[in-house]
């Protein structure tokens, strides 16, 4: 079948029956209503055209496997066989700690299959973070890597936890645990389509928050179908390429590039699995394999910038992204000096799809999120709930309905009065502030308790962190609020220097000095401190509320 055929079943599936506009309507999605990525996806696809290449892994050690659209279709369905043969049913919870081993894409596609709800969750939590997640949801299996500690943890979790677990283990073999890769050779690779329905719960996220517990955000079959525009609009995918989004898979971004969207796409997704980044091996990966698109954190293309990008053939890359945190216009300018690429940005949350971004056909404005995606309705309000004026601080919202808005989350699981905190009015609040300006660009300036109050001004740590970011010491910075007796708060950075420079006073007044010819002085850095690394979050956000409140009671003390 030719490649006319792949390229436009994601659309063809839907417009013989729901018009020419297909899924990507604006504010809202046709779709059938027992849709299901793994039947509706991966095996048609494995039906049209089952060589197409699906996925290709790599490791650390130079070890490659190509997995087609066919062999994904078999595979799910063996898994999903053993699954169900072993007691696992529709609406049971099953942690996934898979890291970027290719397992993870047929077992995932195995619990949709099956109407099961997926939990992926990073290798790098903690027994008490495992007590907590499998008490919290109910959890009643887990499929683990062999590596680390993490089936360690997860043992010494059961231990303290109400749930009693079934246990797989890939890639090796552990006293109490299913050996999955020899125990799903045991079963059939075909199965009856089992009834799941459109709007069913299947996927959960534990959001990595600032304060407090996680919560669990929870979406239904259609997140598949709204990831869509994710792969074709924003990430610009090439079908006959290589599509590498670096997110390990227990993180929401790995929905975001790794798992729906591009494979609705008939695009075949590139895994690197390592452990640690180390920015020199990934642009050899990218050299050595010939990526064509790429999405990653705006840090790593700092660190990428720092390890010398004239050392690499970067010259197969057609379409950069980033997204995770905001990207400060520096990053952009360099990477557009040396590759010709501009990065095209995005904002979303593990509780939606790409909700604003800067889309095909659009020119980007160096570090502006971009204008809203087309399948949402965005608009900033003040703490009152009208819109603010172009230039104005507000939070991002999105009107819709609750459980009805395509690619917005179904709530916080077992939570309703967390759902209802974020879903009131007619909107969808996300937390995050931004301002727009007469173009109707977006422009990210922080969580709602991350903004500066200082002797009047209201300050954005991020068009502060910007500019201290474009100084050519400095690799990272956290703006937050630091406590003052007169003014309230002051603007406090905290830095990571590049290899090579030291603090001293000297640097710190260069850095401050800096700010004050590059922003209104006003929004200068009072306090300067270099630390060795940033507090951040398991999924790699910095946590600015750490630093305020290791401030916080530093004043205290001092009192």
């Amino acid at each position: 079948m030719g490649n006319e055929t792949v390229e436009n079943y994601h659309l063809n599936f839907v417009t013989e029956e729901y018009g020419e506009d297909g899924i990507l309507k604006k504010f809202g999605i046709k779709y059938p209503d027992n849709f299901n990525f793994g039947y509706d996806i991966i095996d048609k696809f494995a039906e049209l055209e089952p060589d197409r290449r699906a996925l290709f892994w790599v490791d650390l050690e130079g070890n490659e496997k190509m997995l087609t659209y066919g062999d994904l279709s078999r595979l799910s369905n063996k898994a999903a066989n053993m699954f169900t043969a072993m007691g696992i049913k529709k609406g049971d919870c099953v942690l996934l700690t898979l890291k970027r081993h290719y397992q993870f894409w047929y077992v995932l596609y195995a619990l949709i299959k099956i109407g099961a709800i997926a939990i992926p969750a990073t290798h790098l939590l903690t027994p008490k973070d495992f007590v907590y997640r499998f008490d919290a949801a109910d959890v009643k299996a887990v499929v683990s890597t062999h590596q680390g500690c993490v089936a360690e943890y997860i043992e010494q979790a059961e231990k303290n936890s109400k749930e009693k677990l079934t246990k797989y283990i890939v890639n090796g073999t552990r006293d109490g645990w299913v050996d999955f890769d020899r125990e799903i050779e045991k079963y059939p690779d075909t199965m009856e389509r089992i009834p799941t329905k459109a709007d069913e719960l299947f996927l959960m996220y534990f959001t990595s928050g600032t304060t407090g517990y996680p919560k669990m955000a929870v979406h239904d079959h259609t997140i598949a179908l709204a990831h869509i525009q994710t792969a074709k609009h924003w990430h610009k995918v090439d079908p006959n390429g290589l599509h590498l989004t670096v997110s390990d898979t227990g993180w929401a971004k790995a929905a975001w590039g790794k798992i729906y969207g591009q494979m609705a796409m008939g695009t075949c997704i590139f895994v690197y699995d390592f452990d640690k980044f180390i920015p020199e091996n990934m642009l050899a990966i990218i050299e050595k394999y010939r990526i064509t698109t790429f999405c990653a954190p705006p840090t790593m293309y700092r660190f990428f910038i720092n390890a010398g990008l004239e050392k690499y053939d970067l010259s197969s890359l057609k379409y950069c992204n980033i997204a995770g945190e905001a990207l400060q216009p520096e990053i952009f300018n360099k990477w557009y000096e040396a590759t010709g690429l501009k990065l095209m940005e995005g904002f979303g949350q593990s509780e939606s799809t790409c909700i604003i971004g800067n889309i095909i056909g659009m020119e980007p404005k160096p570090g502006s999120m971009g204008k809203p995606t087309p399948l949402y309705e965005v608009d900033l309000v003040a703490k009152e709930g009208n819109s603010v004026p172009p230039g104005a601080a507000g939070e991002i919202v999105v009107k819709g309905e609750y459980t009805k808005t395509p690619g917005l989350f179904r709530g916080y699981y077992k939570h309703p009065e967390l759902t209802d905190n974020v879903w009131y009015g007619g909107y969808y609040h996300t937390g995050d502030t931004a301002t727009r300006d007469e173009d109707g660009y977006y422009w990210y300036v922080g969580r709602n308790d991350d903004v500066i109050k200082s002797s009047g001004y209201r300050i954005g740590p991020f068009e502060v962190e910007s500019v201290v970011a474009a100084h050519p010491a400095v690799l990272e910075c956290a703006v937050t609020g630091a406590p003052h007796p007169i003014r309230g708060e002051v603007v406090k950075a905290t830095i990571v220097l590049v290899d090579g420079y030291e603090p001293s006073e000297e640097l710190a007044k260069e850095i401050q000095d800096f700010v004050k010819h590059n922003t209104a002085p006003y929004k200068y850095p009072r306090i300067v401190e270099f630390v060795k690394e940033l507090p951040k979050t398991v999924s790699g956000k910095i946590r600015r509320v750490e630093i305020r409140q290791n401030d916080l009671k530093k004043n205290e003390d001092n009192k």
